[in-house]
């Protein structure tokens, strides 16, 4: 959280100069406070796992934080009960009339296919539209990236000549961008995708930033001129074990995967993997949670979405 100065401190400027986020007198005796309140569209097949590496990174916050769990209804469900998302999952029907201070949108196994042959894309496109004027900022991670901004700003993918599987090393371009506050000159995060997007396109669009970047695995992290869509496009919420459950699933398959990039320690896949991401995967979204989420959404929740994005 902000530390509180008075609006003329001297030492404000140099704090602020270092990327340390400093809220005035003036602001912080104004400022009203509420828990908010976060939409997460849950678009892998393993929901309770995703939910579980969602919800851990999302609770490392001293923010109370209420949590809704989205469905797609045009959409049917192998590997969730359907009674397990009837108990615990709207549908867009039963919430399209609220308004959320944030919303994620996870990744999901339909890399290879166009976006529009995607059995639930038409109503994806009609949530991320109502998203423009429903949340106050929406954090979009691996497909759900490429689809946002796709959507969003007509970014296409591109196929990758093989997956892109395992833990990649990446640099910030932009110091002072607050997402990515308090984060190391280089950080490590998992990626697991078989197309990307590529800078070039981005950089054409004068509203989208590229935040981070990796040689090995390209654009990491993008974010929208006033901070309404944030992209990212590896798995910053993947715990240990979930590219080596990867690894083995595609394995029996018959496959042939490779073994995952920077993952098992002398690549083996007898070894246990180290976790090299978690601590900048709770920093990111925790910066998320309190400056693109928390301090721009307005307490009144019906004035969310006024000012354009």
């Amino acid at each position: 959280m902000p530390i509180n100065i008075p609006d003329d401190l001297p030492a404000g400027a140099t704090l602020e100069s270092e990327n340390i986020f400093v809220m005035r007198e003036g602001r912080a005796t104004t400022q009203d406070i509420r828990p908010i309140n976060i939409l997460v569209l849950n678009l892998m097949p393993t929901k309770i796992e995703t939910e579980i590496q969602i919800l851990r990174l999302l609770s490392n916050s001293p923010l109370q934080t209420n949590i809704s769990l989205l469905q797609m209804a045009t959409h049917e469900s192998k590997n969730t009960s359907q009674a397990y998302l009837d108990k615990f999952y709207y549908t867009f029907d039963e919430i399209r009339d609220k308004k959320f201070d944030g919303m994620i949108i996870t990744g999901a196994p339909v890399e290879n296919i166009g976006f529009e042959n995607v059995d639930y894309w038409d109503e994806l496109c009609e949530i991320m539209e109502w998203s423009v004027k429903n949340v106050s900022s929406t954090l979009h991670i691996c497909w759900g990236a490429q689809a946002g901004l796709y959507y969003h700003y007509c970014i296409p993918k591109y196929p990758l000549s093989r997956k892109m599987s395992g833990i990649y090393s990446h640099t910030i371009n932009m110091l002072d961008e607050p997402l990515v506050r308090g984060f190391d000159d280089v950080f490590n995060m998992p990626h697991s995708r078989n197309t990307e997007i590529r800078a070039s396109d981005i950089l054409r669009n004068p509203r989208l930033h590229i935040i981070a970047e990796s040689r090995a695995a390209g654009v990491g992290i993008v974010v929208s001129e006033r901070g309404g869509h944030v992209f990212v496009t590896g798995h910053f919420e993947y715990d240990a074990g979930r590219l080596a459950f990867e690894y083995d699933r595609d394995m029996k398959k018959g496959l042939d995967p490779h073994i995952p990039d920077n993952y098992f320690p002398n690549d083996d896949p007898h070894n246990d993997p180290v976790i090299s991401w978690r601590a900048h995967a709770t920093l990111l979204f925790t910066n998320w949670l309190n400056y693109y989420v928390y301090q721009r959404t307005p307490y009144n929740m019906d004035d969310i979405g006024r000012d354009e994005q």
